[in-house]
């Protein structure tokens, strides 16, 4: 969304229920959600995922007996990992739905705990989970604690009022216009270093208006107070899709930035304990990117343009 370069961590980490598949090596830190598809067969995206035999007799001894993945994520966060329903412990989402067809393909249980975000490679490390999922950005800092298996590439992404009034197409469009975006994030970054093209171009600077969230963000898109608002290109996705039943705001697809701007790998973080594992989950994506299935959840989720089209290993260079 770069995915969360800078990113607050859920407000508070939610509790799951446990279920009796639930390791107890998950502790107090977070209850196991429960709603992990049993190893076996499942439906994701209205794909039909089915176990690979060799890919499951490829798995590290203790995973396979155990038949578990332990996967931390931090939820709600908006299309990756979220409630079905506020207050239930059901989940749902692009990271999810993606972990119940790996865990389908290679035969075992990807069962995720809430946790938060700047907890979780600690978590890691200390041996409570195998596994992060929660839109990861993959970094070579994060390399050095966790091995990463990258499954999309994302940056930021302009979300418009419904129509394009402003014929808005790329990021040097923004050029002498009011744009919205939250504080303190890497979007507000890009647009700030975007003002020196302007310039250049000979064109007005942005006129940056931030916000504490980008609800508020998007609240001023809509009563046209500002032209845009610049955030996560999944985000911006996500939200055309579902705001007003879809009848709000559209994404901009700009063809030079399929994947937003400053688009960044991001990645399932698996133990270095682990590689075994690792190497397992890198061939189970590759087998989803092939088929079409990696493709379909994205969509499903507005995020089409960030799938990856192989499933590389620590992809990041810086």
């Amino acid at each position: 969304m770069h995915t969360r370069p800078v990113r607050r961590a859920a407000a508070a980490t939610a509790l799951l229920i446990a279920s009796a598949t639930a390791l107890s090596a998950c502790g107090k830190d977070g209850a196991s959600d429960g709603a992990g598809a049993p190893a076996g067969d499942v439906a994701v995206a209205g794909v039909h995922v089915t176990r690979d035999a060799e890919l499951h007799a490829s798995l590290p001894a203790a995973v396979r007996s155990g038949g578990t993945v332990r996967v931390a994520t931090d939820v709600p966060y908006a299309p990756f990992v979220m409630f079905k329903t506020e207050g239930q412990p059901e989940l749902t989402g692009l990271d999810y739905d993606l972990g119940q067809a790996l865990g389908a393909k290679l035969g075992v249980r990807f069962a995720f705990t809430a946790q938060k975000f700047d907890g979780i490679v600690p978590a890691i490390q200390a041996g409570k989970f195998d596994a992060v999922m929660s839109a990861m950005t993959d970094t070579k800092e994060r390399q050095r604690v966790l091995d990463f298996v990258d499954y999309s590439v994302s940056g930021s992404g302009i979300l418009v009022v419904k129509g394009n009034p402003d014929r808005i197409a790329r990021l040097d469009d923004l050029c002498g216009k009011k744009v919205a975006t939250q504080a303190a994030s890497h979007q507000l970054e890009v647009l700030k270093r975007h003002q020196s093209t302007c310039a250049e171009a000979g064109r007005n600077a942005v006129s940056i208006q931030t916000f504490p969230k980008d609800s508020d963000a998007q609240l001023a898109l809509r009563s046209g107070k500002v032209a845009a608002d610049l955030v996560t290109k999944p985000g911006a996705g996500w939200t055309a899709k579902t705001a007003d039943g879809g009848r709000a705001f559209e994404a901009v697809e700009d063809p030079a930035a399929g994947g937003g701007y400053e688009a960044t790998p991001n990645g399932i973080g698996v133990s270095k304990r682990l590689p075994g594992l690792t190497d397992a989950i890198q061939k189970a994506l590759q087998a989803l990117v092939d088929d079409g299935t990696l493709g379909k959840i994205c969509d499903k989720y507005g995020a089409a343009s960030i799938a990856v089209k192989q499933a590389t290993k620590n992809a990041a260079v810086s």
